[in-house]
């Protein structure tokens, strides 16, 4: 999926919402356990329900590792029930890789060849030779980390040379030289407020993936007001406030009203900001 088509999804939908796939065999509704997958089974009922609200999903890699294999053919699942039954859908694989060359040139087949993902979130500590092997691939994207909601970022992404320049402005205006707008984004955590304003001085045109909104406390509308440009230029993703809105038999019906809620502000957001 190219910059363009995303944009028309959003168009289309009136929304940018990216629905994270946290999914916890200890959180979900008590009644699914006894599913042969209980982990599938949460996971196709969220989608069901939100799918028509949303731009794209993001399983995070570590809610499916932690239970082994069995985890992992439940990502397996999800991915493939994605891509059969909602293709226009971007999805992400919330996996923070990055390693030497030929360790992220495996993540990256794995990712993109194996189960054809859109795009995964890469950490850029260790420099380009570690994200280049996922920028080979043509029609997919590389989501770097440049400022993220935890309250460690400060303890180095804030951090500022001799310059003044701080890490995270470092970041990005160095992976620009890696790959252009068409094959890159960044994550920028909801919590950042005005800081958005510094990163869209240095990446006025890329998407950025922002998780935090929800129960991490980020405003959407500061999210908005700061970081969106002409083409919206935002995926902000919602995991828990969505996918737990309820732990009853009820839990889909309920995510649905949490989507169609955060949809809805969107809304406005894009017939206010997005000109």
């Amino acid at each position: 999926m190219n910059r363009n088509q995303l944009f028309e999804n959003i168009r289309r939908k009136q929304s940018f919402l990216c629905v994270g796939l946290d999914t916890d065999i200890k959180k979900i509704p008590a009644h699914l356990l006894s599913d042969e997958d209980p982990i599938f089974a949460f996971n196709k009922a969220i989608i069901d329900a939100t799918a028509d609200y949303c731009i794209a999903y993001k399983p995070n890699l570590a809610f499916y590792e932690s239970m082994g294999v069995r985890g992992w053919i439940s990502f397996e699942k999800t991915i493939k029930y994605l891509k059969e039954k909602y293709p226009d859908q971007f999805i992400i694989a919330d996996a923070k890789r990055g390693d030497i060359g030929n360790t992220s040139a495996m993540y990256a087949r794995s990712f993109f060849e194996e189960l054809n993902i859109d795009s995964v979130t890469v950490a850029p500590y260790m420099g380009e030779d570690s994200v280049s092997p996922f920028l080979t691939y043509e029609g997919k994207w590389v989501i770097l980390l440049a400022l993220t909601s935890n309250k460690g970022s400060h303890d180095f992404q804030l951090t500022a040379d001799v310059n003044g320049e701080r890490l995270f402005e470092k970041v990005l205006r160095t992976s620009q030289a890696w790959a252009t707008a068409d094959q890159m984004m960044y994550v920028v955590g909801a919590t950042q407020g005005r800081l958005f304003e510094d990163i869209r001085r240095i990446v006025p045109d890329h998407f950025l993936l922002v998780p935090g909104i929800g129960a991490q406390g980020g405003s959407l509308e500061e999210v908005c007001r700061y970081g969106m440009n002409s083409k919206c230029g935002l995926i902000v993703n919602s995991s828990r406030a969505i996918i737990y809105a309820s732990n009853g038999t009820d839990f889909a019906e309920k995510a649905a009203e949490a989507a169609k809620s955060v949809a809805s502000e969107m809304k406005v957001m894009l017939e206010k900001y997005c000109k």
